[in-house]
């Protein structure tokens, strides 16, 4: 749930030589690693002694379950496909959509089967009537 501050933001102006009336809080931007970088990490991280870990860790910036979880990835092969862009929520409404579209198509492909049978059914049932008109 996001939250809203409906408040306007109080001016930041004290006396003229304020240039800017600008927020002096820069906004934080999440760090992308490239997967060469996480290998390198992970590679200096598994380096360290034992109880030198957790200082590195904090000193690259990374939590432990950043590195648990590269590690797995490498380990089993799929650390360069997580690149798909995508959210966990995307992905799973994706799934959620492909599985909608797949019982709408069989559900398709009986009205059709349905729809032929009745069609045949028809033509069956009309020949022997246009005989008995016929004589």
């Amino acid at each position: 749930m996001t939250t809203t501050n409906a408040t306007e933001l109080a001016s930041h102006e004290q006396n003229d030589d304020v240039d800017n009336n600008a927020d002096p809080a820069a906004q934080p931007t999440r760090r992308v690693l490239s997967v060469e970088e996480k290998l390198d990490i992970l590679a200096r991280y598994e380096a360290c002694e034992p109880g030198r870990k957790g200082a590195f860790a904090r000193r690259e910036g990374v939590c432990s379950s950043q590195l648990t979880g590269w590690r797995s990835a490498r380990d089993a092969g799929t650390l360069g496909a997580q690149k798909s862009g995508r959210s966990a929520a995307e992905n799973r409404e994706i799934k959620k959509l492909t599985k909608k579209n797949q019982r709408l198509e069989d559900e398709l492909e009986r009205t059709r089967l349905a729809l032929d049978i009745v069609g045949k059914a028809h033509a069956l049932l009309e020949s022997p009537s246009k005989r008995a008109d016929n004589e």
